[in-house]
């Protein structure tokens, strides 16, 4: 074997119990987990924002920006319900650039696996006590999420990770909404059997148990463009395209079939400020279409304090270090337009 154990990092227990939740917080934590099921199930008609920096990299400015964030809340809240993204771990598929704060909570630092687990876990719980806000994350890694399992209320699987089995049968274990995202290549039938897989009953091993799941009735499709063969990005969030969604699920023996749609990544060819646009081409088609407003239950938006994105050693404040994002000025004006449209 090619690989060097460096140290053995504590049980997800271990660390949970050293850094855990108070009885409020898990309170604040079931009241937003239901909140959010309700518009999965379309008892809730509010459109959910999944939204904020590319990856989470320093403590306090994501801190900052999630403070902004909840006094936009309090005034779109019975239109808009905020789930914040806090991405701790970035898919780098050379293995080149930040990894995220898992891996670096330090970004201009090496890897320090240990102090990362203890980064992320306290980012977010500072998101629920400081700020009241429960959060999204990736699941990168399928055994990360056992360290913040208590903490999330919506977890998001990657174009590369969306084909991968364990991703699947560990989506279909879990207790909070699970977005799928269609690969890189576009097939969307591979994000269909996905969804398919994580809403279903499963045996597997995992951590080195047998465990069953009970499958995820709120496993979902998120829509985030596509890369052909040439390289070049293709979006997936035209009128078109979510008509097609519809009609694959009708396909389907899918419970309470919805969809996010991703407004950057390809659907934006990373041109950060596409977002404000494609976010307003969606609830446009959903005014068009029943069918389509039955089916899109949100939007995801990379947004941070600046715009764009810079280098980790330029260390701009509030700037994203990977993705280019949208800056709080034109975030905050978002919010408002999108709530007003709805």
């Amino acid at each position: 074997m090619n690989m060097k154990f460096l140290r053995k990092l504590p049980i997800p227990m271990e660390i949970k119990e050293k850094y855990p939740m108070t009885m409020e917080m898990t309170e604040l934590k079931e009241k937003r987990d239901e909140e959010i099921k309700k518009i999965f199930r379309g008892e809730d008609k509010r459109l959910i924002v999944v939204i904020g920096p590319c990856s989470a990299d320093h403590e306090e400015s994501v801190m900052d920006y999630l403070g902004r964030l909840k006094k936009v809340d309090a005034q779109v809240k019975d239109k808009l319900m905020i789930v914040p993204r806090i991405y701790t771990n970035k898919p780098r598929t050379t293995g080149a650039g930040y990894k995220g704060m898992l891996h670096q909570p330090d970004p201009n630092s090496d890897s320090d696996m240990l102090g990362g687990l203890v980064a992320i876990r306290n980012l977010h719980i500072r998101a629920i006590k400081e700020i009241g806000f429960t959060c999204a994350d990736e699941m990168l890694y399928t055994e990360n999420y056992r360290y913040l399992s208590d903490l999330l209320s919506y977890v998001a699987v990657g174009a590369r990770s969306t084909e991968n089995q364990q991703h699947r049968l560990v989506s279909s274990g879990l207790d909070i909404p699970v977005g799928l995202k269609n690969p890189t290549g576009g097939d969307i039938s591979v994000m269909m059997n996905s969804i398919t897989a994580a809403q279903s009953s499963h045996k597997f091993i995992y951590r080195g148990w047998e465990v069953e799941s009970g499958g995820n009735e709120y496993a979902h499709a998120i829509l985030r463009g596509y890369v052909n063969k040439h390289g070049q990005s293709l979006p997936n969030y035209h009128y078109e395209d979510l008509i097609h969604l519809c009609e694959s699920y009708d396909n389907g023996n899918f419970k309470n079939p919805s969809v996010i749609v991703d407004t950057n990544h390809a659907n934006s060819g990373k041109k950060y400020e596409e977002q404000v646009r494609i976010a307003k081409e969606v609830l446009h088609s959903m005014r068009h279409s029943e069918d389509i407003n039955n089916l899109v239950k949100g939007l995801m938006i990379e947004s941070y304090i600046e715009d764009g994105a810079c280098k980790a050693e330029e260390n701009i404040y509030g700037k994203s270090i990977t993705d280019p994002c949208l800056g709080w000025e034109k975030t905050e004006k978002l919010l408002f337009e999108l709530a007003d449209l709805l």
